[in-house]
């Protein structure tokens, strides 16, 4: 990595020597040099973009890179190269591939491929063998090889005493057990958003229900073992008041939602795009409000990209065939700014990219300082652009964002002695 000399950079990173300060900064081999104002270019490159911001390097919870097994699809470089463009400098990988992450051998696989990237791979384990819901995986083993948290994804635990059981075990070594909250008997064989929509479009609808049956089972399970849970993919409004209740009682409760659930309902189904068709699905316009107030006062800690690749031949079909899950780790930020925008301030949507997620992680911040070796993100929050295929970095091409316009773009990272910059330049 070259010199390079980064002007007039506002900088959020509370905590940190340089918060609210606008300055320019100077990175040599990835470590930032110095701060200040007007600093000479000498032999660096400068790189001055209108309303460049940086903050300590974004976090993300919930992506898939279907590696190994359905490496076609992406895998774990060009999931690393995805999460670049998007702004991030480490992401946590979804267990469900093939075969699943469920034991140590898988955890390291994962571990070694993606060494020496700009971006740090977190792996998920399984919360059970095979993520089939009967027999606990070994949690605590692929904890010491790498692995952060625990969650059969798509799949939540049906028995609650097998959950019971997990929370119990997690606790001994302060593992952290992730959950999506869905009855899947209640979502069973739906398609969207159970309601006026899906009665009009003719197709089956999941209930909102289904989340605050499970949520509520879960919530009193944590309770009872003073165990971690992390809720995944909130997507209800009856889920954002059970976590804020279950945090108002001091249980260690952890929530996230999908940047894309935070910008569209379930009225961008009308015209049966499959692009649209996602897990949990997209609500209606009440559900949307609760979550992006549930995101504005901290009962949700972090969004997530929820990035699943597909390829054609599982997405480009009839509604009720196509798979679900769209491509986000490029356009995760872009669609969460544009749908919190006015609501609430940078600063905070910032927080819920970076700290919320090392918060429930128990990562820490790095902050920004001379001397320091560099892990943090560059992005401009007011910039106005258009997503195109030019900006897709991921091997597949599953989004309903083509031709969208946003409001902030992550621009680039500078992380593990790094520069990416744009497309992994």
């Amino acid at each position: 990595m070259n010199d390079l000399l980064f002007r007039q950079v506002a900088i959020t990173d509370p905590g940190g020597p340089l918060h609210d300060t606008v300055a320019d900064l100077h990175f040599s081999e990835g470590r930032l040099l110095r701060a200040g104002a007007k600093l000479p270019k000498g032999d660096a490159e400068v790189i001055a973009v209108e309303g460049l911001h940086a903050s300590p390097g974004w976090v993300d919870l919930r992506a898939h890179f279907c590696d190994p097994g359905e490496e076609y699809k992406e895998d774990v470089r060009s999931g690393l190269d995805a999460a670049a463009a998007g702004g991030y400098t480490a992401v946590a990988v979804l267990p469900g591939t093939s075969p699943p992450v469920d034991q140590r051998a898988t955890v390291e696989y994962l571990l070694r491929k993606s060494q020496g990237h700009a971006v740090r791979l977190l792996p998920l384990g399984t919360l059970t063998k095979g993520g089939k819901g009967e027999q606990l995986a070994e949690l605590y083993d692929m904890q010491q090889a790498g692995a952060v948290g625990f969650t059969d994804d798509l799949h939540p635990v049906r028995n609650a005493r097998l959950m019971l059981l997990a929370l119990q075990y997690a606790h001994n070594f302060n593992g952290l057990v992730m959950a999506m909250p869905q009855d899947p008997d209640l979502m069973r064989d739906g398609q969207m958003h159970e309601g006026v929509m899906s009665t009009r479009l003719g197709l089956r609808g999941m209930p909102a229900m289904a989340e605050p049956v499970r949520l509520a089972r879960d919530l009193q399970l944590l309770e009872y073992t003073g165990s971690r849970l992390h809720v995944e993919a909130v997507s209800t409004a009856e889920g954002v008041a059970l976590i804020r209740e279950a945090k108002a009682r001091k249980l260690r409760v952890t929530a996230s939602v999908c940047a894309h659930h935070l910008l569209l309902d379930d009225g961008v189904l009308r015209g049966f795009d499959s692009h649209y068709k996602v897990m949990p699905p997209f609500r209606s316009p009440e559900h949307i409000e609760a979550l992006r107030e549930g995101v504005k006062d901290g009962t949700i800690d972090s969004i997530v990209s929820d990035h699943r690749p597909e390829d054609v031949e599982h997405k480009k079909l009839e509604f009720g065939h196509a798979a679900f899950g769209i491509i986000g780790l490029e356009t995760a930020y872009a669609v969460a700014n544009t749908a919190l925008q006015g609501r609430m301030t940078g600063r905070r949507i910032v927080e819920r990219f970076c700290h919320g997620p090392r918060a429930v992680l128990g990562l820490p911040v790095p902050h920004i300082a001379e001397g320091e070796m560099a892990e943090l993100t560059l992005f401009a929050p007011a910039h106005q652009w258009q997503f195109s295929n030019s900006d897709i970095v991921s091997r597949s091409h599953n989004t309903p964002f083509l031709g969208h316009r946003f409001t902030g773009k992550a621009m680039g990272i500078v992380a593990n002695g790094q520069m990416r910059w744009g497309h992994g330049s």
